[in-house]
């Protein structure tokens, strides 16, 4: 099913050129975000900005010119595991925007990728568009919806300096997939699956907030491994490389207004 492509995070024309200086790193789990928090010696407020109750976490420090902030949802308090999924992401970036007011989201992850579409393990990918691939709601509009198809903002010259692959990423709050997920998949056009970027890029597109998304691929979903086994075997390997590479974003950015990126 062809989707009709929402243009998100583009900045107003007359923004002012003055240099990013506040940068909120949303991770979903806190193997993916540790070695971040480690990288840039960030540390755990303790007077969480976030309502009183909620497992949300925020790390925080400066790095060069940036106030940097990385946002994680938690431990779910029921059952202790990470709160991965859209629904944790797109509150926890609500309540992060509310509170910080960041020029800038990254959101950084792990996603499983399809080599069909020429995606490895260690893969890094910079999303380019956005999609849902579990909403299915086949009335017409209620359909594009529910695809909910949004354009990351977009970043040439960090692509071109960095020489980064570029992809684009369906999300859905399953780690298996059905066929019809796989149909809509493939009617995304997407190389990458997660569990929270559409989510994000959701949030950040209703608060005018431009969003990056950088993705590393641990699992093949068209290989021959099962895709739980294959995550877990790989995913410290893979958050090491992410690490790196938001590393390289981080400083691709400092000193850069928006439009330059």
């Amino acid at each position: 099913m062809a989707a009709h492509l929402h243009q998100s995070n583009a900045p107003p024309t007359d923004q002012p050129k003055t240099p990013i200086s506040n940068i909120v790193i949303v991770i979903a789990m806190e193997t993916e975000a540790q070695p971040v928090v480690n990288k840039f010696h960030l540390i755990q407020d303790p007077h969480s900005p976030f309502p009183q109750g909620v497992p949300w976490v925020r790390y925080h420090g400066t790095y060069k010119g940036l106030n940097l902030n990385l946002i994680s949802p938690g431990k779910d308090p029921t059952f202790g595991v990470d709160s991965v999924g859209t629904i944790s992401s797109a509150l926890v970036t609500y309540a992060a925007i509310q509170a910080l007011q960041p020029d800038l989201i990254i959101n950084a992850g792990t996603a499983g990728g399809f080599k069909a579409r020429g995606a490895s393990v260690g893969d890094i990918f910079i999303v380019s568009d956005c999609a849902f691939h579990d909403r299915r709601i086949p009335i017409p509009v209620f359909d594009l919806y529910g695809v909910g198809l949004r354009k990351a903002f977009e970043t040439p010259n960090l692509l071109k300096e960095l020489n980064l692959k570029v992809a684009k990423l369906s999300t859905g709050d399953s780690l298996d997939m059905t066929q019809q997920d796989e149909s809509s998949i493939t009617a995304n056009d997407a190389t990458v699956k997660d569990m929270e970027g559409a989510a994000v890029a959701y949030v950040a597109d209703l608060l005018k907030v431009p969003a990056i998304f950088v993705k590393a691929v641990t699992d093949i979903i068209d290989g021959d491994k099962p895709t739980a086994e294959e995550f877990l075997q790989n995913l410290a390997a893979v958050t090491a490389a992410l690490d790196l590479a938001v590393e390289k974003v981080i400083n691709f950015i400092n000193g850069k207004c928006i439009s330059e990126l």
